[in-house]
């Protein structure tokens, strides 16, 4: 008991409902399942939803030909779509299953403790059912691409399933997070030719190393409370060194990226959405301070522009495929 006090006492945020309009536009009976799937915080799904529209982005850059339409040369519009739902769904039966696992954890974490398993706001079985709930919307967005991506998303279960557990026995969970997060690199190219190449596996080993970085520094919210209940993660590994690792992370995350633009012979707007990326990035690791939990949380969240940024130029891409016989 001492011990759960003295985490409760050191926490550094608590992972209350917020202000956010999932909480205002739904009936309150509804609101601890919207906190188990955290509509209110969009940055999970984003980060989770980035890979596939990159995918799918720069498999569209790859396919490009001067000369084509311009709209033939862009992601497809349904698959980006599907993709979003996807990421929605996914993300919060992820959350959902996780905080199943972690329930005795989080009873321990302030930042935690809050959430409607801990707090006894939903029972297990209650929760279980969300979980089979929002699997089957993914489920359904799953079915409607070809049998090759529909067998690959289901392998991405394996590793979705084995996450949670992660932080127990390894100091690296965050690698596995990657692997589960980055899944969509695959996918989207895949959704578009039937099959995986090397432009696609590029991009999914680069992003892996983004996600370990972003979701080092998001741990270092909680790596005290973490020490105390025994969770283990990179930023608990990486320590003071945590700026060095960022550097060696993210540097080798654009170089696979651009590794994969070249394998795809993506034209030059790609390189520069990974230059500005890595503008972005390097200010990250510039600013942060590993001491400060509430900073750390907004570099996390503006891994969403670093999405925005790469998306951008491998759509740019395919436009200037599109128009360079003009020029």
């Amino acid at each position: 008991m001492d011990k759960i006090q003295s985490v409760k006492q050191q926490g550094r945020v608590a992972d209350a409902p917020s202000g956010h309009w999932a909480y205002r536009a739904l009936p309150r009976a509804i609101w601890p399942y919207a906190q188990l799937a955290r509509w209110d915080r969009p940055i999970g799904w984003k980060l989770l939803m980035w890979p596939c529209w990159w995918s799918a982005a720069l498999a569209a850059a790859a396919y490009a030909r001067p000369g084509d339409p311009i709209l033939s040369l862009l992601p497809n519009p349904w698959h980006l779509a599907l993709f979003l739902i996807g990421a929605i769904a996914m993300r919060g039966a992820g959350c959902t299953y996780n905080d199943l696992v972690d329930e005795n954890i989080d009873a321990m974490v302030e930042r935690t403790r809050s959430r409607p398993l801990p707090a006894g706001q939903v029972s297990r079985r209650q929760a279980w059912v969300f979980v089979v709930g929002q699997a089957l919307v993914g489920l359904v967005v799953l079915l409607q691409f070809n049998p090759f991506t529909i067998l690959l998303g289901i392998a991405s279960l394996a590793i979705i399933a084995a996450y949670p557990f992660m932080k127990r026995v390894t100091d690296w969970p965050q690698f596995v997070l990657g692997l589960a997060f980055s899944w969509g690199a695959l996918m989207g190219w895949s959704a578009m030719f039937g099959s995986l190449d090397t432009p696609a596996l590029l991009l999914y080993a680069g992003s892996i190393l983004w996600v370990i970085g972003y979701d080092t520094i998001y741990a270092h919210q909680d790596k005290e409370d973490d020490a105390i209940v025994g969770v283990r993660s990179t930023a608990r590994l990486f320590g003071d060194h945590t700026k060095t690792w960022l550097s060696g992370l993210y540097g080798g995350a654009l170089l696979l990226m651009a590794a994969a633009c070249a394998s795809a012979e993506a034209p030059l707007p790609a390189l520069a959405g990974l230059v500005a990326a890595a503008v972005h990035m390097t200010r990250q690791i510039r600013v942060l301070d590993i001491n400060d939990g509430a900073q750390c949380l907004r570099l996390f969240h503006s891994n969403a522009v670093v999405g925005w940024l790469i998306f951008a130029g491998f759509v740019g891409s395919g436009l200037w495929a599109a128009l360079k016989p003009m020029v």
